[in-house]
């Protein structure tokens, strides 16, 4: 009999969770109601997703489903292929971090979904950007566990905090810091990476943000000023470039940096909830590209300190 891969193992029994649906410009549309299992039977893996859409606005018919998902994979730690009939395409596993591509022929949409286990063991950050063609047309993202006693509490917070928009500390200055874990393009860890995300805010719509990971041959600090316009983000130098959208709590961003490389990232504030707040735990996911190929997945939690 064929063994689980480390992921599927990662991701075994079901996860529930109250993901939220956002159109393409980031305004919150409603709930997904979600039971998940992945489960591995004599050698073969069946991905299952149970639930339904509460609203949804002019999405909900695109997006509201009269049946559960089921879809078959081929299990591995290297490249997770997912055979239909629901879904199709890979999924491929960093640590703790699976990044997917795929096709679902129900929704109508191309999907990009990051799963990211948090150190806990017990809680993923989700989101699947949702595209037609290379154009988005919105983004399902929240939190999920599997422990059953905290089942409740989640989904009560989730249906709370799920529309609250993406916005770090507007007048307080402190730094985002943690560890975090280093995978290379061939999916080996190369180590762990001390980071810190600092912020110095300018005014109420900008803030200078200095990045620093030290570590597992990763160094490099850089600053950049942001700007924020709503639930847009800019990122305006002097020592990188770009922009982000955020769809509730998590912030997709592409940054350029003044030599060859550049990133892919999402940054999920956990604890963000209503009022005149910032969250202090932050989910990051950053895809590091030395020009166009891939080069390392750097992830893992952050903690706020003033």
């Amino acid at each position: 009999m064929t063994e689980p891969s480390v992921w599927q193992q990662r991701i075994a029994g079901e996860w529930h969770g109250r993901p939220s649906l956002f159109d393409h410009n980031g305004t919150w549309c409603g709930f997904e109601e979600i039971r998940r299992s992945s489960d591995h039977v004599d050698g073969v893996t069946t991905y299952k997703m149970d639930g339904g859409l509460i609203g949804g606005g002019p999405l909900a018919g695109q997006f509201r489903l009269g049946a559960p998902f089921s879809f078959g994979v081929i299990d591995s730690d290297a490249n997770r292929v997912y055979t239909g009939p629901d879904f199709f395409g890979t999924g491929q596993p960093y640590g703790s971090f699976v990044d997917s591509h795929y096709y679902g022929p129900g929704w109508q949409v191309d999907l990009n979904t990051w799963n990211q286990v948090l150190p806990d063991s017990e809680t993923q950050v989700y989101s699947s950007v949702l595209y037609q063609g290379w154009a988005v047309v919105g983004c399902f993202n929240g939190l999920y566990t599997r422990t059953p006693g905290l089942v409740d509490g989640l989904i009560e917070a989730e249906t709370r905090n799920g529309p609250v928009p993406y916005i770090l500390p507007t007048k307080e200055a402190g730094a985002f810091t943690g560890t975090l874990e280093l995978w290379g393009f061939d999916q080996k860890l190369r180590g762990t990476v001390e980071t810190s995300i600092a912020l110095e805010p300018i005014d109420l719509l900008r803030t200078r943000r200095t990045v620093s990971w030290q570590g597992a041959g990763l160094d490099r600090t850089f600053t950049t000023e942001t700007r924020r316009d709503g639930n847009r983000l800019f990122f305006e130098g002097p020592e990188a470039w770009g922009n982000a959208i955020g769809f509730g709590r998590a912030s997709f961003q592409s940054l350029h940096f003044t030599d060859v490389w550049k990133v892919k990232a999402r940054e999920f504030s956990i604890d963000a909830a209503p009022g005149m707040s910032a969250g202090k735990q932050l989910a990051v996911v950053y895809e590091l590209f030395h020009g166009g190929n891939l080069d390392s997945v750097l992830h893992g939690l952050l903690e706020w300190s003033s």
